[in-house]
């Protein structure tokens, strides 16, 4: 248990920091509120997938194939992600209407990341890559 712990707090890290580079890319290019959008939109997206990939094969153990499956089941993924996602944007955005800096949007973000992960991972066990997502 100590270890999928690990591995999962790991992903998540790394799915973090992608997500943040991808902003901070976004905002160095795109300055003002609609560069803030975006840098979030894009830092979700690529972390989404850096994540998926990543649980898919070592949280979950995933052996599936085939297109249509994995369309499925990434379809499924980024719609539990879609409230944790909300935690997330809320609580980034939140932190930056409040103090207006990077140092307290990047925190926002780390924290609703966090949250946003604990409640995932369960979300994923039961209805993406549990015994119920094997019946459909």
């Amino acid at each position: 248990m100590l270890d999928l712990v690990l591995r999962y707090t790991a992903f998540a890290v790394l799915a973090t920091l992608v997500n943040l580079l991808t902003q901070r890319l976004v905002l160095a290019a795109i300055d003002g509120g609609p560069g803030f959008a975006l840098a979030v939109f894009c830092g979700t997206a690529t972390g989404l997938v850096v994540k998926y990939v990543l649980d898919r094969k070592w949280i979950f153990h995933d052996r599936s194939t085939g297109l249509a499956t994995h369309g499925r089941k990434f379809g499924l993924y980024t719609a539990m992600g879609i409230v944790t996602t909300l935690i997330f944007w809320g609580t980034e955005t939140a932190f930056w209407l409040a103090w207006g800096t990077e140092l307290a949007r990047e925190a926002g973000a780390v924290l609703g990341l966090a949250v946003g992960y604990v409640v995932k991972y369960n979300l994923d066990r039961r209805f993406v890559f549990g015994p119920r997502a094997a019946e459909a």
